[in-house]
């Protein structure tokens, strides 16, 4: 499959996972679907890869510091859905991977897909009514949990060529959540209809998306990775108006288009440009020869 489509897959299974897990949130709240969620990841993750504790400490680091990462980002994002909708808090989530889009350019046309793409982060923030202040926070300290992931998930990514990387990491993550999820929710983590519900959750928001993504970081720069996740607060709009029915204004769809345009513009420019230095590689090459 081709990275960018890695990507969408990916976000798709995340946004629908997370409108899921508003099913959840009754019984074990916010920090009780991380703790399931990631701990039936773990789970999910190390029956398929195997991982071994004992390996060189740099890529166990590196491996820590990505769980590190998606715990906090977790816990952030899901208790900023639980206040925000879902378009909103997704669109705040993306500051963190818009940030690593604008810093690694280098290129005019690359500016060009980053301001329209904030262009539509802003239209889709645009709302009659105010929002959560500790919802706003959340979604903040999730970007930017997410886009450090994204630095340091490109680290692991080249470190570790299959999917053991990403168990390790899960599973510390699962680890450093479970405190917050024993102390909200208690023995409900264990009735049996919320870990049907979670095992769902964590198979389509954790299992497939993190696989494919950590794929797609093989193939992709972060910043180049970071404008396709653009497409994520589209994504997640559209997901809670079809799913839970949360109505978008005219400004919004408008940033639904927008940044829509930017990642699909961003992905062809970034094509474009990978043609020139093959042409330009294999130039260079015939004059050497």
């Amino acid at each position: 499959m081709p990275a960018p489509g890695l990507v969408l897959g990916g976000i798709l299974g995340l946004q629908g996972g997370a409108a899921l897990t508003t099913r959840l949130y009754p019984a074990v709240g916010p920090a009780g679907v991380v703790t399931l969620r990631l701990a039936i990841a773990a789970l999910a993750l190390t029956a398929l890869w195997r991982p071994r504790l004992r390996g060189d400490r740099v890529t166990l680091g590196i491996a820590a510091a990505a769980g590190t990462l998606l715990a906090v980002h977790h816990l952030a994002y899901y208790e900023a859905v639980s206040r925000l909708p879902l378009g909103a808090a997704t669109t705040l989530e993306f500051l963190g991977p818009f940030a690593i889009a604008l810093c690694g350019s280098r290129r005019a046309p690359d500016l060009l897909w980053a301001a329209l793409a904030a262009t539509g982060v802003l239209l889709l923030s645009h709302s009659g009514t105010a929002l959560d202040a500790t919802g706003i926070a959340c979604a903040t300290l999730a970007g930017c949990c997410w886009g450090g992931y994204i630095l340091v998930g490109k680290r692991l990514a080249e470190r570790v060529p299959d999917g053991r990387g990403l168990a390790l990491a899960v599973t510390w993550a699962a680890l450093l959540s479970l405190p917050y999820g024993i102390t909200q929710a208690g023995t409900r983590l264990l009735d049996p209809d919320t870990l049907a519900v979670a095992t769902a959750v964590a198979l389509l928001s954790s299992v497939l998306p993190y696989t494919f993504q950590l794929e797609a970081l093989r193939r992709l720069t972060p910043r180049v990775f970071g404008i396709l996740t653009s497409l994520e607060p589209a994504i997640g709009a559209l997901i809670g108006l079809l799913l839970l029915s949360q109505h978008l204004a005219a400004p919004q769809w408008a940033g639904v288009a927008a940044v829509a345009l930017a990642s699909v513009g961003a992905t062809r420019t970034e094509g474009r440009a990978d043609e020139v230095r093959a042409a330009d590689d294999r130039a260079e090459a015939a004059r050497d020869g």
